[in-house]
Formats: structure tokens, C-alpha cells, sequence
């Protein structure tokens, strides 16, 4: 059992006997009563959709889950392919409810990923990445007005707006949860 206030982005959940996955989650603290956490999950066997409004005192019940450090090892068109870094056993994440995570995943880099009754339900991305930016478009200098910015593709194809003195083959500091420049990293 959890309770409602302990429940974060990628907890896993049983409800109605399936598993699902807390994809969104905001706590509301009115002025008067108790506060809840407002939840949206994703159901791990079909999909759906399912929201809830729980007290952050109340408890639910949480699905017991495994969770691996796995090496990414590249993708295919049958989904994202994993080797566990401990025991070298491989995982295979299709693809199909998964395309959101394509561009955050880097070949050789390690992620932890989530496994319940043997089958692998999610790969839990890092906060934020470091990325090589692989196109960048030039800049004529004085053509810039305050905070100005441009796209660019990342190595992984991901399109980030960066400040404009950014350049191709540099490396920047990517948030994960809202795609957004956060520094230019240094290597």
C-alpha cells in the first residue's frame, strides 16, 4: 500500500486487478480539508486512461514491481532493446506506447526499467540529458532580439529551442519533462 502523497510520475498502481502507470500527478492543498493528489494513469495491458482524486493521507494499492539498470542497446522496428547490466539478460520495450521515450534513449547509456510479472512496463528517463547538437542553424550577429532562440536536432533527432549562440557538435543540458534548454555543458 501507498498513500496518495507518496505517489510520483512512475509509480505503478493496481486498479480494477491490472497494473497502471502514474503518468501525470498534482497535489492541490485548499485552503480547508485535506489535500489530494489528483492522478492520471495509463493502463500497462490496454492503454486506457484512468483518473483519480485520492487524499494524500488515504492509501491504494501499489503493484509490486522490478526494477533493472539495463543497458540501452538500440531499436528496431519490434521496439527498444536492453541488457541487464547485473545478470546480461535482455529486454525487449515495444514500441507502441513508448514513442514519447524514442528520442531520450542513447545507445550505451543506462536506464532503469521497470519489469512487472516478467514483462517489462516502463523505462524511466533521467530528469535531464546531455545531448550533441547535431544540426544547428547560423545566426548573423546583431540579427537577435533579448532571449532570442533557434531549433536545433539533437543526435537522437530530438528539436530543442536553444539560445542562438549555440552550435552544432556542442553539447547541452536537455529537461527531460518539458524539452527545454536548461545549459551548454562544457566537456
Amino acid at each position: 500500500m501507498i498513500r496518495g502523497g507518496d505517489i510520483v510520475k512512475g509509480t505503478c498502481l493496481l486498479q480494477k486487478g491490472q497494473p497502471f502507470l502514474v503518468v501525470e500527478r498534482e497535489f492541490h492543498n485548499p485552503g480547508k480539508g485535506t489535500a489530494i493528489a489528483r492522478i492520471k494513469m495509463k493502463s500497462i495491458k490496454d492503454g486506457s486512461v484512468l483518473t483519480l482524486t485520492i487524499p494524500t493521507q488515504q492509501e491504494v494499492e501499489d503493484a509490486i514491481v522490478d526494477v533493472h539498470t539495463c543497458q540501452y542497446q538500440g531499436e528496431d522496428q519490434d521496439g527498444y532493446h536492453f541488457m541487464d547490466n547485473e545478470s546480461y539478460d535482455q529486454y525487449e520495450v515495444p514500441v507502441e506506447g513508448n514513442e514519447d521515450k524514442k528520442f531520450y534513449l542513447k545507445e550505451g547509456d543506462n536506464y532503469e526499467i521497470t519489469i512487472w510479472e516478467e514483462k517489462v512496463i516502463d523505462i524511466k528517463i533521467p530528469y535531464k540529458v546531455i545531448f550533441t547538437v547535431a544540426e544547428s542553424e547560423n545566426y548573423v550577429k546583431g540579427d537577435t532580439v533579448s532571449g532570442a532562440t533557434k531549433p536545433i536536432v539533437t543526435e537522437t533527432g530530438l528539436t530543442v529551442r536553444v539560445p542562438l549562440f549555440i552550435k552544432q557538435g556542442e553539447k547541452i543540458l536537455v529537461n527531460t519533462e518539458t524539452n527545454e534548454y536548461v545549459e551548454r555543458v562544457n566537456s
